[in-house]
């Protein structure tokens, strides 16, 4: 029977490395509110291509999704473009248990 493992993302279970689904988290969750804000603002793919200064298929391939074809780079700009507010949020790595100290008794002499 196989093992079933459990991941914190769909980017954890798909992805090589933690480095390649930490990429692919933050890129997913740009498109995601980029797409939002282009159909909560009623803009067609063109106009929205004309703001952002690329072309319709390009907004296209950001409307399906298509995380591959995007850099950060590319998407922290649209979204500092579209009036969102981007930032990196960073957190610490889990310390490790701390290890006891062994506590060594005298032998009696």
């Amino acid at each position: 029977m196989t093992e079933k493992k459990r991941f914190a993302s769909v980017w954890d279970a798909i992805e090589d490395t933690p480095q390649e689904a930490a990429s692919m988290r933050a890129r997913s969750d740009l498109m995601m509110n980029l797409a939002e804000v282009i159909r909560q603002q009623g803009m067609t793919q063109a106009q929205a291509a004309s703001l952002f200064g690329v072309t319709q298929p390009r907004i296209s391939d950001l409307m399906r999704g298509k995380v591959n074809l995007f850099s950060l780079d590319t998407l922290i700009d649209m979204a500092a473009t579209s009036g969102m507010g981007p930032t990196v949020k960073v957190s610490r790595p889990k310390a490790a248990p701390a290890k006891r100290a062994v506590r060594r008794v005298a032998a009696p002499a």
